[in-house]
């Protein structure tokens, strides 16, 4: 699957495309892992204290909010797009 990071996120990796082994990820939640294993200054910005997606944080399986289905227990595929970005303000 292929992660796509914006804003800061992707400042904090350096790419805003990074390569992550996520082959055998069967849900968002354990593919957000991968990605957080292979780039853990990523974890404090976009887990709680709890170890939950933080309420300002959006990702996105395939164009779609995973909060409007399953949340983290969304089934991913190995072709899936994946983006994770902080909110967006501007006018």
């Amino acid at each position: 699957m292929n992660w796509k990071l914006f804003a800061d996120l992707a400042e904090a990796t350096g790419e805003s495309e990074p390569e992550v082994d996520a082959a055998d990820a069967a849900t968002v939640g354990e593919a957000l892992d991968a990605l957080l294993d292979a780039h853990p200054a990523l974890a404090a910005r976009v887990l709680d204290d709890d170890g939950d997606l933080r309420g300002h944080i959006n990702l996105l399986r395939n164009g779609r909010d995973i909060r409007e289905g399953e949340g983290l227990a969304t089934p991913v595929d190995e072709d899936d797009e994946l983006a994770l970005f902080p909110p967006v303000s501007g006018g």
